[in-house]
């Protein structure tokens, strides 16, 4: 049997093992956000109640409302036309076939083709805690990465700047890939994003009216109708800093301490890309991976679902024009064994309640994992972006012989 239908066999199993863990075991999935989308979307067909629907059948110490832009229920709202059953096993399958297309944009990103390769990363990353998470709740963060990947793959400024419109008015964390497509300066592109996503929201206004309305003047920022912030799910700088004070942080000085420490680093990793391919060519991949590591501290909350980045990173990482640096694939498999072990997930079993927000100091600050860990793997890019950058003009200066 060849690499590729082994890998193919391989793939085949883990999809068949999610499903069957899915629908064998129980509480193997419980779709509740799959089921904010649907019955949020179901909610238009009753002009006024977008916002004030809440999901609360699997959930009662949390009725889960609908949090997104009002978009999204227009996006989703061919959904409810179907019976949720049918919504639920296609969306674990369009999700698998999503992240088989992350794998295959990001190789693609760092000029690496191979199917096989693509098909292993795909059966191991469906048990990845990011992936756990978006399989367990139906959530639409992998084809949100999806849209990212693919903005900073194309090369027409129409297709990069609608992909990222649409996905920021379906959820507004895809917005910072913008921040991603200014810095590399691909101005129509980043300007033609902004236009789409204002086109979104008049879209929305349109359609749906007060309840549009109210979401970008009244609920828009407010964390706490997100969930708890203090969960060990939420692995933001607030998150992380909320658990060690024992109280919601807000955005008080250690957390702006936080963002400001994160935000050096991702900008002096930022320049160590610039030059990563040599002739002044800036690595896509990795720059944009600092784009969105840095979004992922910054934001008030980060579950662990939203990290499908790591995805990426990895393979970044461990394939990448950097894998052969020091210290390139011990970050890329120590990432690796952290999302399979799932960390906060482990956490969360410690956790009397998802609203309790204190506990042990050790679980506090075990609680920062995720944070740590992305703050090391930015310290690395900045690092050994300068390193070379020395050795590079070491080698420059030295005399021929």
């Amino acid at each position: 049997m060849n690499r590729t239908r082994t890998a193919a066999l391989v793939l085949a199993l883990g999809v068949a093992a999610r499903l069957a863990w899915t629908y064998l075991v129980p509480n193997g999935a419980n779709f509740v956000d799959l089921h904010v989308y649907y019955g949020g979307a179901a909610a238009l067909d009753q002009p006024g109640t977008l916002y004030s629907y809440v999901y609360a059948d699997q959930t009662p110490d949390f009725p889960l409302p609908f949090t997104y832009p009002p978009f999204a229920a227009l996006v989703f709202y061919p959904l409810t036309k179907l019976p949720f059953a049918v919504v639920a096993l296609a969306w674990q399958l369009g999700i698998i076939a999503a992240l088989f297309c992350v794998v295959r944009v990001s190789q693609r990103l760092i000029g690496v083709a191979s199917a096989s390769a693509a098909m292993l990363w795909t059966a191991v990353g469906i048990w990845t805690e990011p992936l756990r998470s978006t399989f367990d709740y139906g959530q639409v963060n992998v084809i949100l990465v999806l849209a990212a990947l693919w903005a900073a793959y194309s090369t027409r400024w129409w297709v990069s700047g609608l992909l990222v419109g649409v996905a920021a008015g379906i959820k507004l964390t895809p917005a910072i890939t913008g921040v991603y497509l200014a810095g590399i300066r691909r101005w129509s592109a980043a300007v033609f994003a902004a236009l789409v996503f204002a086109g979104t929201v008049g879209l929305s206004i349109a359609v749906i009216g007060p309840q549009a309305r109210y979401y970008f003047t009244d609920l828009l920022g407010d964390a706490s109708r997100v969930g708890p912030i203090g969960t060990s799910f939420n692995q933001s700088w607030r998150g992380g800093i909320s658990r060690i004070l024992g109280h919601d942080a807000g955005y008080g000085p250690l957390v702006l301490a936080g963002i400001a420490v994160s935000t050096v680093l991702a900008v002096l990793a930022w320049r160590a890309l610039a030059n990563a391919g040599g002739g002044g060519d800036r690595d896509p991949l990795g720059s944009l991976l600092v784009v969105q590591l840095m979004g992922l501290l910054i934001s008030p909350i980060s579950w662990t679902h939203h990290w499908v980045w790591l995805l990426p990173l990895m393979i970044w990482l461990i394939h990448g024009p950097w894998r052969a640096r020091p210290g390139a694939r011990l970050l890329g498999w120590g990432w690796l064994t952290l999302i399979l072990v799932g960390v906060p997930w482990l956490l969360s079993f410690a956790q009397p309640t998802i609203w309790e927000i204190g506990r042990p100091w050790y679980l506090a600050w075990l609680g920062l994992v995720y944070i740590v860990a992305t703050l090391a793997t930015l310290g690395w890019i900045a690092a050994s972006g300068r390193r070379e950058g020395r050795l590079s003009a070491a080698q420059a200066v030295r005399p021929s012989r």
